[in-house]
């Protein structure tokens, strides 16, 4: 298998592209192998200096700290990467452990996740990141940055100019967007 990799905006975050579905979820983040059983995603997380893993559907970013070098844990992540697919393993999450529950979500809020999904998601997908609503409170959207997003020097940018001004000119009501 051919594991193509790609830089993001958050020079801590690498985007690896096996070029295969790789997920049957919408997303998720580990940054503590306890918490999860997944082999793959427990190995990449005992690498010295890999600080999370955002898993989206056809791509895995890898965070790592900021005085680890990429040359020390790429061709790590890679070899893992093709030695799990190696042994036919086809996904490397194959069940939904993240599911926003919108029934409970007023029409504003419903309005705002829509917005999130469709427009907000698949920019920041590009980039190895996700962002998942919270909650909304007078005038004031929560929402998380997962991924390469999560601690990124650009993503107060990207939720200022980005998603706050989208959200704005859709949702007139909304004041601020701010990050958890």
């Amino acid at each position: 298998m051919f594991i193509q990799t790609q830089k993001t905006p958050n020079p801590n975050s690498l985007k690896f592209l096996p070029g295969i579905k790789i997920s049957n979820i919408d997303s998720a983040e580990f940054k503590n192998k306890d918490e999860t059983n997944n082999i793959l995603i427990r190995n990449i997380l005992s690498i010295t200096g890999v600080e999370s893993i955002f898993l989206g559907m056809d791509f895995l970013s890898v965070n790592k700290s900021e005085n680890t070098d990429w040359e020390d844990i790429k061709h790590i992540v890679l070899s893992l990467m093709n030695e799990f697919f190696g042994h036919g393993n086809k996904l490397i999450i194959d069940k939904n452990i993240n599911h926003n529950n919108q029934e409970n979500y007023q029409d504003i809020e419903k309005k705002i996740v829509n917005i999130l999904e469709t427009k907000v998601k698949p920019a920041v997908a590009n980039d190895g990141g996700d962002i998942k609503f919270l909650n909304y409170k007078d005038g004031i959207v929560k929402v998380k940055l997962q991924g390469s997003c999560s601690g990124c020097p650009s993503s107060t940018i990207t939720l200022k100019r980005g998603v706050q001004n989208l959200l704005q000119h859709y949702i007139p009501e909304i004041k601020q967007v701010e990050a958890d």
